[in-house]
């Protein structure tokens, strides 16, 4: 049922209020003091950032200045620590091969006697001899022979033993993916070769299914092709309506924001993602108008924090793209496109959607770097996080280019940053002013994989490149929330 008009100006209008006072995240910005000032123009070239100061009530924001690492590793503030969990080409799984390198999207999960499961996505694309370090075939986890990507589970133990082992294997550039209610980890593939194309022996393009907790139940992949064949990124799924949210990573033209509604009577649970029929529910592409019912062709319009806009869900005409690909097979006018749709994360009772920024590709305002929330009682998205262009990358100093993100047990989020220059991890409270919390003294490559250990105790991230997963730990505490 479309939104109209009036239900749309009573809803945005209710959101709009709310923005400050509600949600894990509230309010979100680029500033120090961003709210008194949340147009785009105010976070242009040079925008800063906290340094632990206090906030004028006795509160400090975040964790003081980060601290150089003698190890030319990991630079933290003070009182913090990592310790490397896994490592391409130096850690080994327990068959003996290496660890795959190329980290990407990571979850935590709770295991038996104080463990922790991680589920590590390796964003390896094309065929395995350009990796060094592929995921390793192994037996009864294989999609495509040909290809190099998959993932890995890794287990943490409390005496800091670690095992890892591959969960699935010969899918294709393993990105983003999302972690679901019953336990599991779903994993994207941000690439839609066919079979017979760029060396690949079977389409691409998926959703798989990796359970860390039970090796036999990632036997025989098989892909949810219910949820499209496309440029996959980060999916979530809503708990209580089962409605499942994806991002699309893609230009020319720019990419989707989807939503899966399963067919009536469908629940969800450990395996039921793989007895659904390749055209199971109905898949569809949002549609945002402003609260004056106009059309809005891309997200990038949007250059003021706190815009709501009212969003549709237009069907998908043919979800595996035998023809055309998904993105290509709507008419101008009739969806909504952003730059780099990237992380999710579902908490508050929507999701999280970031698009990492937007250049002469995109019609509107350039930026680096929005979070949206998509509240699908309201069915509403809503403008939290605005980072300006950063027009000196390679100094350290203001943050761009957000990428996976995780919302933190102390408030508000947790964002890796995918930029141009220096790389970080950084807080975003839910006033707006964001905090560094490590940054990348190793090389140029973008964090990944930001996840919460189940305990909130540790902080799970990687490099990218060459594959790096540390654990962070220390002082960890509640964020003020102004």
């Amino acid at each position: 049922m479309p939104l109209n008009r009036r239900e749309f100006t009573k809803q945005s209008a209710a959101a709009g209020a709310g923005l400050a006072l509600t949600g894990v995240v509230g309010a979100l910005a680029t500033a120090p003091e961003a709210l008194a000032s949340d147009d785009l123009d105010a976070y242009g070239a040079g925008h800063g950032h906290d340094h632990g100061q206090g906030n004028g009530h006795g509160h400090r924001l975040g964790y003081g200045e980060l601290v150089a690492d003698p190890e030319g590793m990991l630079a933290l503030p003070a009182g913090f620590s990592y310790r490397v969990i896994t490592h391409s080409g130096v850690t080994r799984l327990e068959s003996g091969e290496f660890t795959p390198s190329n980290h990407d999207g990571t979850a935590a999960f709770a295991g038996p006697r104080g463990t922790t499961y991680l589920v590590n996505n390796h964003e390896l694309k094309g065929t395995r001899d350009k990796w060094a370090h592929p995921v390793p075939l192994t037996e009864g986890l294989v999609y495509d022979p040909a290809a190099a990507g998959g993932c890995t589970v890794v287990e943490v133990h409390r005496d800091g033993t670690v095992a890892e082992w591959v969960g699935i294997a010969g899918t294709s550039t393993n990105c983003a993916g999302g972690s679901t209610a019953w336990g599991t980890w779903l994993t994207g593939e941000e690439n839609s070769d066919r079979a017979g194309v760029n060396g690949m022996t079977k389409d691409h393009g998926y959703i798989f299914e990796v359970d860390p907790r039970d090796r036999r139940a990632n036997r025989a992949p098989k892909p949810i092709k219910a949820f499209g064949r496309y440029d996959h990124e980060a999916v979530v799924i809503d708990p209580r309506r089962g409605h499942a949210y994806l991002t699309e990573d893609a230009s020319n033209p720019n990419g989707l924001l989807f939503r899966w509604v399963p067919p009536k009577g469908f629940e969800h649970g450990r395996g039921k993602l793989r007895t659904l029929a390749d055209d199971a529910g109905v898949l569809q592409a949002a549609k945002c108008v402003d609260s004056a019912g106009r059309f809005v062709d891309d997200l990038s319009r949007a250059s003021r924090i706190g815009t709501v806009y009212g969003v549709d869900w237009v069907d998908v005409p043919d979800r595996d793209g035998r023809t055309v690909s998904v993105r290509k097979q709507f008419a101008d006018g009739r969806i909504t496109r952003a730059r780099k749709l990237e992380g999710m994360w579902w908490a508050d009772g929507g999701a999280y959607v970031v698009s990492s920024y937007a250049r002469e590709e995109s019609p509107g305002a350039a930026h680096d770097g929005q979070v949206w929330f998509y509240d699908p009682k309201r069915r509403t998205l809503t403008l939290k996080v605005l980072l300006g262009v950063n027009a000196a990358p390679d100094v350290d100093g203001a943050f761009d280019g957000p990428d996976n993100i995780t919302v933190s047990p102390y408030g508000g989020l947790v964002i890796a940053e995918d930029g141009e220059g220096v790389q970080h991890l950084f807080g975003a409270t839910d006033s707006g002013r964001t905090y560094p919390i490590a940054r990348n003294d190793l090389n140029g490559s973008e964090f990944t994989g930001v996840t919460f250990s189940p305990d909130g105790d540790t902080l799970f991230a990687n490099i990218q490149d060459p594959g790096i997963m540390v654990a962070i730990t220390g002082p960890w505490r509640r964020q003020p929330r102004r």
